[in-house]
């Protein structure tokens, strides 16, 4: 593996411990406690998910992802390359379901739901409540077009739309096409997590659906901070 490509997997993977004990701010601290109790509803009943959550299982996809041949070479040679074609590696936008191990923070009204992101290009992902359906007029993106519905305490987020310019977890190098759909069930369990069932869909990548589950836990303790891919890559290429 080039130096390059291991500093950046570096600093990715030991940047939330730092964060969490203030290192990144110079003023050390231990990592702020899980919060345990019931989990808190909105004014208007819904579950609340509100709040600062990291993912301790941010790369996971459960089991070995169900790629077409095609898939599946491209995700060898990406680890034969050292993965140095990471879109992440550059600079851009994850994408879905891929999440970066950086905090990330949850502001929630009636119609909107907005995922903030600290890591990489400080990304964002918005779901509509309003019953309004997807926008076929748009154009694919990172990120895709969320719109959410609820069943019962379950939020129920689809996404369309996408690009095909990113990949589908950390580790994995695995590809997709620009038919990605995925389908996404967030429940807050209790006060200090949220369990997330991800469903993949892709015919132009995948043999079949792909279903796995990921966890987020409430910080109580921090806040999301500015985080800037660019320079760090700026410094490490010099």
């Amino acid at each position: 593996m080039n130096l390059y490509k291991l500093a950046v997997l570096i600093l990715a993977a030991c940047a939330p411990v730092l964060a969490q004990r203030g290192f990144l701010e110079g003023t050390p601290r231990p990592p702020a406690p899980i919060p345990t109790g019931p989990a808190p509803k909105t004014p208007d009943g819904k579950p609340s998910f509100a709040g600062v959550w990291n993912s301790p299982n941010f790369g996971n996809t459960g089991t070995p992802l169900p790629l077409q041949e095609w898939a599946k070479k491209q995700a060898e040679d990406n680890h034969k390359n050292d993965d140095r074609d990471d879109p992440e590696a550059k600079c851009l936008p994850g994408g879905v379901p891929r999440i970066s191990p950086y905090p990330m923070k949850i502001v929630q009204t009636p119609e909107l739901i907005v995922m903030l992101f600290e890591g990489n290009v400080h990304s964002y992902r918005q779901f509509f409540l309003d019953g309004r359906p997807h926008d076929k007029t748009l154009d694919p993106s990172f990120m895709g077009e969320s719109i959410a519905h609820w069943e019962g305490d379950t939020l129920v987020v689809d996404t369309v739309n996408f690009n095909d310019r990113t990949w589908i977890s950390t580790g994995s190098a695995a590809p997709h096409t620009d038919k990605l759909h995925t389908i996404e069930r967030y429940r807050r369990v209790d006060k200090g997590h949220i369990e997330v069932e991800i469903t993949l869909e892709d015919p132009g990548a995948f043999t079949k659906p792909h279903t796995f589950k990921r966890e987020h836990t409430l910080d109580t303790e921090w806040e999301i901070h500015e985080y800037v891919c660019n320079d760090l890559v700026l410094d490490l290429s010099r």
